[in-house]
């Protein structure tokens, strides 16, 4: 019959119209803010009824774990940047970037760009980055940078709100704003930094039994009595 493809139609956009408003009135407004968002969760699931679209920016969707953004550095200083107590000398002191350039060889794009620093009496250089910058414009988000990194400095970040109405400077990510803790890193990927946490205890312990295995040769060694040369 003509039109009734078009009726059927109209009949799925009425029904998910009317089950919007009953799943609203259930689980929403009647028993507060924290079951809103129990809602929200439910609706993007297999048993949502209703309308299912983000509205976003008033919802968002949570990244999953494994969602890569910029790349930012880790510190292992835990003051946050706006508590009065910060201190970013020291944020950047513990940051564990030792300005190797691994990151930026491998860089597809290369869009990461670093100065080592100097030792103030010495002037000879030091591990660690006096500066180190990301253009966000130029990177593709790939992960090599968090892949190759030695010391696990550098990770991949989740905040991809970073619209802004100029490009010459706010798009250029500095050493104070690339830098984040750890505990923000464990926020956003629980279960990748406690696979990180085990395998550096595993391989700490391996190191600590190779050096005591070695202090008992050595102690050993030290406390075997000469062999005597036999008499011609």
């Amino acid at each position: 019959m003509f039109g009734l493809g078009v009726l059927k139609g109209l009949s799925v956009t009425l029904k998910h119209f009317i089950d919007t408003y009953g799943d609203d009135f259930k689980y929403v407004y009647f028993k507060g803010t924290e079951a809103r968002k129990e809602a929200f969760l439910r609706r993007q699931g297999p048993e949502g009824r209703g309308l299912f679209t983000v509205q976003y920016p008033e919802e968002k969707l949570t990244p999953p774990e494994n969602f890569r953004f910029i790349p930012f550095l880790l510190t292992d200083y835990e003051v946050l940047p706006n508590s009065p107590d910060y201190n970013p000398q020291e944020a950047r002191e513990q940051t564990r970037c030792t300005s190797c350039g691994i990151c930026a060889k491998v860089c597809p794009p290369q869009c990461i760009w670093m100065v080592r620093a100097s030792d103030p009496i010495t002037g000879k250089p030091v591990s660690k980055s006096a500066e180190f910058y990301i253009d966000i414009d130029i990177c593709m988000n790939c992960g090599y940078c968090a892949e190759f990194c030695p010391f696990d400095s550098i990770k991949m970040d989740h905040d991809y709100e970073l619209a802004d109405y100029e490009r010459q400077n706010g798009h250029i990510h500095d050493l104070k704003r690339l830098t984040k803790s750890v505990s923000y890193y464990n926020a956003i990927r629980p279960t990748w930094n406690a696979k990180e946490v085990a395998a550096r205890q595993v391989a700490e312990e391996e190191k600590r039994r190779k050096e005591e295995e070695r202090q008992r040769k050595a102690a050993e060694k030290a406390t075997a009595k000469p062999i005597k040369a036999k008499e011609s």
